[in-house]
């Protein structure tokens, strides 16, 4: 069962949650800020991805704006990183979609067409 992470007031969450329910993608909801990912799911979903750390940070959330996280996070070595990103779901880009062979960080049409259709 694919897993989507998001958050109820985020339009690009909702967007993303029509277009599975458009398409027929069966999925498990999770509330990202009441249910944040753990320092070790975040871990395996960014090894999973391919991606690097960074690109799971919401960057333009008011956490990540308030902590300075755009001159912090060059500094910080990547255990530093998951164990940060795993104290608040609001720090975490959203939507997250963890599949079984991939993950796909944020809502862009035509990568999640060619990931799950």
């Amino acid at each position: 069962m694919n897993l989507f992470l998001c958050y109820e007031r985020c339009s690009t969450c909702k967007k993303a949650e029509a277009w599975l329910n458009a398409h027929g993608v069966a999925f498990e909801k999770r509330p990202i800020k009441e249910q944040n990912p753990s320092a070790r799911e975040l871990q395996l979903w960014q090894e999973k991805s391919g991606l690097p750390l960074r690109r799971f940070f919401n960057t333009s959330g008011l956490l990540y704006k308030q902590l300075q996280l755009k001159d912090k996070l060059p500094q910080m070595a990547e255990a530093e990183m998951l164990s940060l990103l795993a104290t608040d779901g609001m720090l975490v880009k959203r939507p997250l979609l963890i599949t079984e062979r991939t993950v796909l960080v944020g809502f862009r049409e035509a990568e999640w067409e060619a990931a799950l259709l």
